[in-house]
C-alpha cells in the first residue's frame, strides 16, 4: 500500500441519531456519510459478490443506522448496523470514494432499484 498517496481520517464522528457518519480527512475533505448509504455500498462480499456480475442491490435500509464502530489495524473500520450486517471492512480509501463519488453511485444506486422494481423502503 502506497501511504503517501493514502488517504488518512483525522475525524470520524457518528451523529447522535446514528444515521450520518463525518469523516474528515488530512487534506480537508469531509464527507457526511448517510446510513443507507454506507449499508447499500458495504465492501463485504455479501453485498459485491465476488466478481462484479455478483454483486447485490440492497433494497429497503432507509431507517437503518449504525451500531458500532470499530478499528481495523490503521487502515479501515468496520461498521456495525442495526439490521445485523458487519461483515464490511471500509478502508480509508474506500470512505474517501464514497464521499468523492457520492452522487454517481447514490444515482446509480437508485437507477438500479428502479430497475429492478425494489424500493429503499421496507415493505
Amino acid at each position: 500500500m502506497n501511504t503517501a498517496s493514502t488517504p488518512w481520517p483525522t475525524e470520524i464522528r457518528l451523529s447522535p441519531d446514528k444515521r450520518t457518519l463525518t469523516v474528515t480527512f488530512e487534506d480537508g475533505a469531509r464527507y457526511a456519510l448517510a446510513a443507507e448509504y454506507l449499508r447499500v455500498t458495504s465492501p463485504s462480499a455479501e453485498v459485491q459478490g465476488h466478481s462484479k456480475a455478483q454483486k447485490q442491490t440492497v433494497p429497503g435500509k432507509i431507517d437503518v443506522a449504525i451500531g458500532s464502530i470499530s478499528p481495523v489495524g490503521n487502515y479501515a473500520i468496520r461498521l456495525g448496523f442495526d439490521d445485523g450486517h458487519d461483515t464490511g471492512l471500509f478502508t480509508w480509501t474506500y470512505l474517501a470514494e464514497l464521499g468523492r463519488d457520492h452522487d454517481r453511485l447514490w444515482a446509480a444506486y437508485l437507477a438500479e432499484l428502479q430497475e429492478k422494481g425494489l424500493s429503499r423502503s421496507r415493505r
